[in-house]
């Protein structure tokens, strides 16, 4: 395969364009697409590679270069992406502050404030998906920060490449791939200092835990890693679906929860119901922990008169009449 001026193309940039072509393939003929674009190597390889493959596909893409207006000259980091986004002839390119608030740790309300101004061009513009720059790097690291958690599936399932319409196209290249697409079409990233302190997990990961086992275990353990993570969303998707269909029967209209209906279920699909249930009456996700469910799971496998946990916001589930109650006892 060759460049439109006779030059043989490098196989890597010809393999990420495919990815991306491949991530746009079931879209609307037409649609736009939105690129999340920081100025980092990872995203303006993503851009690099969408400036051809997107129109190709029959897509129009619009790039969105965020600000978070975390460190001084940010302002200026963000103008520099966006010209060099436009250089590669990508026409629509924007370029959003946006506020981070303190919900969550800094690094999720920077995410939340991301997702937020992507999610409002994409609203703009009727665009049918956003694409995010993740790697292989990125999924080895969420793999083992939930493995760390003591999660669970779901959390071990990484990052998905297709989540609604958020699209993940590069989980298959290495950082150190898309730093090379960058040096083939000439352009300069930005590092973010945040991805070199130590005081956040995943860059401790990065840095020291996974140099670590490259060093102990021998190379290929962001690959394994990720592959890890495909096998692990395949089958959290399959009992997150079984499960949905037992609590269509185990979870009445009136948000209580038939004990006869999940107490010979397998615990896979009993503790997943449990939790759907918990969510779905108002339980915050993020506060719900494994003790919560396997609490409620004992009412169903274990009661002998007792009461089950008491969850965030004082709300207690109870036994009674053969279903489980969420019950909020008198002050």
């Amino acid at each position: 395969m060759s460049t439109a001026d006779g030059r043989r193309l490098d196989p890597l940039v010809a393999r990420g364009r495919r990815a991306v072509e491949r991530a746009l393939s079931d879209l609307p003929a037409g649609s736009p697409v939105v690129l999340g674009v920081s100025g980092g190597a990872d995203s303006l390889a993503l851009a690099c590679l969408a400036a051809f493959a997107a129109p190709r596909a029959g897509h129009r893409p619009v790039a969105v270069v965020v600000d978070h207006g975390l460190q001084d000259g940010s302002g200026a980091v963000a103008r520099r992406a966006a010209e060099a986004v436009g250089g590669l002839g990508i026409a629509d390119v924007l370029v959003r502050r946006v506020e981070v608030g303190a919900s969550g740790g800094p690094e999720a309300a920077a995410r939340e404030a991301r997702r937020a101004a992507l999610e409002t061009v994409a609203d703009q513009r009727g665009a049918a998906a956003i694409l995010l720059a993740h790697t292989r790097d990125d999924q080895a690291e969420t793999v083992l920060l939930g493995l760390a958690r003591g999660s669970g599936t779901r959390s071990l399932a990484g990052i998905a490449p297709v989540a609604g319409r958020w699209r993940r196209p590069l989980l298959a290249l290495s950082r150190a791939e898309t730093e090379r697409i960058c040096v083939l079409a000439g352009l300069s990233w930005w590092d973010d200092p945040h991805n070199a302190d130590p005081a956040y997990a995943r860059v401790r990961v990065r840095r020291q835990v996974l140099p670590v086992l490259e060093d102990a275990l021998g190379p290929g353990i962001a690959a394994a890693l990720a592959r890890t993570a495909d096998q692990s969303r395949a089958d959290a998707d399959l009992l997150d679906g079984l499960a949905a269909v037992l609590a269509r029967t185990a979870v009445r209209p009136d948000t209580t929860v038939d004990v006869e209906a999940l107490v010979s279920a397998p615990p896979a699909l009993r503790t997943r119901v449990l939790r759907v249930w918990l969510v779905g009456a108002g339980t915050p996700a993020g506060a719900l922990t494994r003790d919560h469910v396997l609490g409620c799971e004992a009412l169903v496998t274990d009661w002998h008169g007792q009461d089950g946990p008491t969850l965030p916001g004082g709300v207690v589930v109870r036994r009674c009449a053969g279903a489980l109650h969420l019950v909020r006892p008198p002050a």
